[in-house]
């Protein structure tokens, strides 16, 4: 669901997309810049990107005339092919709670480190290493497996990996995985781990350059027309 806004962007990160001057997603995470509009991720993945509603749950808060009954939706969004995002929306009406969870995935869209198991042979297909993530009383822990394993998990976890990218993986899981949303948050804390764990190959220096608003920082200060609306004649 490509949902390019004719109003974007409103924000610097935008323009530099929109503008030809960000090349690639990786750029952004390379300076951990804040992905505030989610056309940013349109329009880098656009029509990859897959989204699966994970569950929708009411819930409920008390009032004095009785219940007020809301929407909680939790939708996970992915290229299978190294990103992927989780977003949940509270919401009174089912669409609306969806839609919103679709923009809050794209807005914490993360990239995936894929790795071996044994010999480094063919591309990349499992964790490059076990990692755990927690959310409540569920922790997530990832094992990496040898290729054509496939995806030893329960349902939940096994949705969010493929959608990363992973082909083969052991997870091992403890607490109220019942509890879905936190079952699905661990797994993601889990994907994002992978990133965070500094492995002996990537021990050369880095050479550190300009981030984006540094290096157009001139272009950025110029004051930013918004275009006109096109008026749609009936």
């Amino acid at each position: 669901s490509s949902g390019i806004n004719a109003e974007w962007p409103l924000r610097p990160g935008g323009r530099l997309v929109k503008d030809g001057m960000i090349k690639k997603i990786e750029e952004i995470y390379l300076f951990s810049l804040p992905i505030k509009e989610a056309e940013i991720v349109d329009f880098f993945l656009g029509t990859k990107l897959k989204d699966e509603v994970l569950k929708i749950m009411p819930v409920q808060k008390q009032t004095r005339a009785g219940q007020r009954t809301r929407f909680k939706a939790f939708v996970a969004i992915g290229d299978y092919d190294g990103h992927i995002g989780l977003g949940v929306k509270c919401s009174k009406e089912v669409a609306t709670a969806i839609r919103g969870a679709i923009i809050l995935a794209k807005l914490s869209v993360i990239p995936v480190r894929r790795g071996y198991w044994g010999n480094k042979i063919g591309m990349p297909h499992t964790v490059p290493c076990k990692v755990t993530g927690k959310c409540g009383s569920v922790l997530v822990r990832l094992v990496p497996a040898p290729r054509g394993t496939g995806l030893v998990s329960a349902p939940v976890p096994k949705k969010l990996l493929s959608m990363a990218g992973f082909e083969d993986c052991y997870t091992c899981a403890t607490g109220q995985t019942a509890t879905l949303g936190n079952f699905a948050k661990a797994t993601f804390a889990a994907i994002a781990a992978t990133y965070a764990y500094l492995t002996p190959d990537m021990w050369s220096p880095t050479v550190f350059t300009n981030s984006p608003y540094q290096e157009f920082t001139d272009y950025l200060a110029k004051p930013f027309v918004k275009q006109a609306k096109k008026e749609v004649k009936y």
